[in-house]
């Protein structure tokens, strides 16, 4: 795949400089602090937020978040840059974005310019205080989430500062236009169907599975909106037992219907860099996003009213 290298020197040397120190538990604090920028991390919080303490500011945020993890992908195929450890043997590749793929492996391991998990934590963290504005607890996690994911990528030799930087700004910037259009656009519907269609112009160009995983995670959660209001319109639970079961359910039917989708193909087929592959991941995940977001919560109420039963 075609990829290019641009870099500043004192990138590299603050790289180096950093990872010179680290050791051991260096790396375990980076690699435990850089989770909180993942996929998975991201989905626990909103499924929290969503499925267990308040449904609208759930949908607020999954409607940033969404258009971030494809926003993200979109612009690192355009910009093609290489990672740190591509062309500095300095610098060591800590903690693969997928550790079951070659860590060379453009296709699986993505570009590096901007940061995903920067611009990720970025956009969640800071979607928190824009829906919370009086919570300072909230503002401060907004500034210190973001902070610490990026210092681990660039410390785990994954990312420039530079990827980072522009990760933080893009993510701040995308919470505070994003989070205004929620407020103003009055059919959200129709704006998450003018997004998504906009979103496709990725097809064309995009070779790294990150965009198709975030494409599929935005289809799945721009149909199940709708649906919930329609069909669903679960309630919130306050219950901390209930909470638990609600995420840590979600939890394993995230994991669940992801391998099960996985069944029908080979390995060979899901790891090709081929645009049935591709289309196959996205289908997965945009299934895996609907039945979080849309079925999932049906099961709710349908408890709720076996416990008032006689």
């Amino acid at each position: 795949m075609e990829s290019i290298s641009f870099y500043f020197e004192w990138e590299v040397a603050l790289q180096a400089w950093i990872q010179s120190f680290m050791g051991s538990f260096g790396t375990a604090v980076m690699s435990f602090l850089t989770l909180f920028g993942e996929e998975v991390m991201l989905i626990g919080i909103l499924g929290y937020i969503y499925w267990c303490y308040d449904k609208e500011f759930g949908k607020f945020i999954g409607n940033n978040v969404v258009v971030g993890i494809v926003l993200n992908p979109l612009l690192k195929n355009l910009a093609l840059r290489r990672r740190p450890y591509f062309d500095h043997p300095n610098i060591k590749c800590l903690k693969p974005v997928h550790a079951d793929a070659d860590i060379y492996d453009i296709a699986a391991q993505g570009y590096s310019f901007p940061s995903g998990h920067s611009m990720n934590s970025a956009v969640i963290y800071g979607s928190l205080p824009m829906y919370k504005k009086k919570s300072r607890v909230l503002r401060i996690l907004a500034f210190l989430m973001p902070f610490l994911v990026g210092l681990s990528r660039v410390a785990l030799g994954v990312h420039y500062v530079t990827d980072v930087l522009m990760g933080w700004a893009l993510g701040a910037g995308l919470v505070l236009v994003f989070s205004f259009l929620q407020r103003k656009v009055k059919n959200i519907h129709l704006l998450h169907a003018i997004i998504f269609l906009v979103s496709l112009s990725g097809l064309f160009y995009c070779q790294t599975t990150d965009y198709f995983t975030g494409l599929g995670l935005m289809g799945g959660f721009f149909l199940a909106a709708p649906f919930e209001e329609k069909f669903v319109r679960f309630e919130n639970t306050r219950s901390i037992l209930g909470s638990i079961l609600r995420v840590l359910v979600g939890a394993a039917l995230y994991f669940g219907i992801n391998t099960l989708l996985k069944l029908p193909f080979s390995s060979e087929f899901l790891e090709s860099a081929t645009m049935a592959a591709y289309l196959v991941r996205a289908l997965r995940y945009l299934v895996v996003g609907f039945v979080l977001m849309g079925l999932y919560p049906m099961i709710f109420g349908r408890i709720s009213a076996l416990k008032r039963l006689p």
